[in-house]
């Protein structure tokens, strides 16, 4: 009967049934099966809306909406190329610096390659960087910034990881923390590759001019303070995140609508629709998850899954190098939240009895999948990119692999220097 029943629910999941209606079947299947009342479900989702830290999810989705409407994306990178644009590579490196910031704060969906690519692309074109290099870049920089904070996967994974428990405190705050070396080391590497490949194609610098400098600095003189709503506020402990959130939020809507004028009131309300049903379907899912995961704890599942892997990984190094595998290919397969929902409370258990710090695991777990966003041959950006630059899908695959072989070192770094993430925070 079981498996009759599983069978059902991987068809109704081919054939295109809505994620959340198949976790919610199974996760009434098994407390039915298990003689449990299914009011628990009603439970665990007034639990998820009784947690203050859920507020940060829609307050900072909505400011990443706004910007990707406004043109933030052009001052950004005036700005950044103002201050960089003299070093060699310097435009290679502003595209990542500017679409690991912008991505921060819009989230992984595809709206930093759309936004940016109509600017970064030609110019790089334009400068004298070969077309598969151009297109590489911008393709692989949509993810790039998953691991910066206020990153609403990182929000996502730290909420996640509080309802698992497991006897170690795991706060949103550690997280922003713990993701800013890996972020930086994967720009770092970048750039220096991004220098490499282009020596024997001499690109021209722009000359530093404290004139263009200060011309940057004035045009977005409103969007410089962002991050510090969100550092200094958080850190200082003046701002609890969700706080921070709704300050952010604010600001944004002020600057954008207010006083730069790039958003008009009557295109509010569908901006706040379109990204309320982003966050309703993450809501929708997470709850439903949590009690899927609620039944899974009960029939010990988490444990049984590891006395499994212990049959055949007896090291915690095997393990990493297998979860960054696994991870890669599921990046690929789905989308970055529904990652994150289905699979953080079956891997968190058992990456806990391997020796892995949750914090750590949350790095791990969104730079890999920040990899599998232009994995072929079903990585999501990869379509993007090809329908937005109009390019065969073949030409995106051949232009990603050296970025992505390059992130993959960063990744094999983050995942078996764990001080690299932790070292702030333990």
């Amino acid at each position: 009967m079981i498996y009759l029943f599983i069978g059902i629910l991987i068809l109704m999941a081919f054939f295109g049934a809505p994620l959340f209606t198949v976790i919610i079947a199974a996760a009434m299947a098994g407390f039915y099966m298990a003689q449990i009342d299914l009011s628990v479900m009603a439970i665990e989702l007034y639990r998820i809306a009784d947690t203050p830290i859920l507020l940060a999810l829609p307050l900072f989705t909505f400011a990443g909406y706004l910007l990707g409407e406004s043109n933030t994306s052009q001052r950004l990178v005036r700005l950044t190329q103002a201050f960089l644009g003299w070093m060699p590579g310097g435009l290679a490196i502003v595209a990542f610096v500017v679409c690991a910031l912008f991505t921060a704060f819009t989230g992984a969906s595809g709206v930093t390659i759309v936004a940016m690519g109509a600017l970064l692309y030609p110019a790089l074109k334009q400068a004298g960087y070969q077309d598969d290099f151009s297109l590489g870049l911008v393709t692989t920089s949509g993810s790039l910034g998953l691991l910066l904070p206020p990153s609403l996967p990182l929000i996502l994974y730290g909420i996640i990881a509080q309802q698992m428990g497991g006897g170690v405190e795991i706060s949103i705050e550690d997280l922003f923390i713990a993701g800013i070396f890996p972020a930086l080391l994967m720009i770092f590497m970048l750039s220096l590759w991004s220098i490499w490949v282009n020596k024997k194609n001499p690109i021209p610098l722009i000359k530093f001019s404290w004139k263009n400098a200060f011309t940057a600095i004035r045009d977005a003189a409103w969007e410089i303070p962002l991050p510090v709503f969100v550092f200094v506020g958080i850190y200082s402990g003046y701002f609890a995140v969700s706080e921070a959130a709704a300050v952010t939020a604010m600001y944004v809507l002020v600057v954008e609508v207010f006083i730069y004028r790039e958003i008009k009131l009557s295109q509010l309300a569908t901006i706040i629709r379109e990204s309320m049903v982003m966050v309703g379907g993450i809501l929708l899912i997470l709850g439903v998850s949590l009690a899927l995961t609620n039944f899974l704890i009960d029939a010990e599942i988490p444990m049984k899954l590891f006395a499994l892997c212990q049959k055949f990984v007896s090291s915690k190094l095997v393990f990493l190098i297998l979860l960054n595998i696994f991870l890669l290919i599921l990046g690929a397969m789905l989308d970055i939240f529904s990652a994150i929902i289905i699979m953080v409370p079956l891997m968190l258990p058992v990456a806990l009895e391997y020796g892995v710090h949750p914090v750590h695991l949350g790095i791990i777990f969104l730079a890999n999948m920040q990899i599998g966003y232009f994995t072929p041959p079903v990585g999501m950006n990869l379509f993007i990119a090809s329908y937005r630059f109009n390019k065969p899908i073949v030409d995106i695959y051949r232009a990603t692999i050296p970025f992505m072989l390059v992130l993959l070192l960063s990744v094999l770094i983050i995942t078996y220097w764990p001080s690299l993430s932790l070292f702030l925070i333990l």
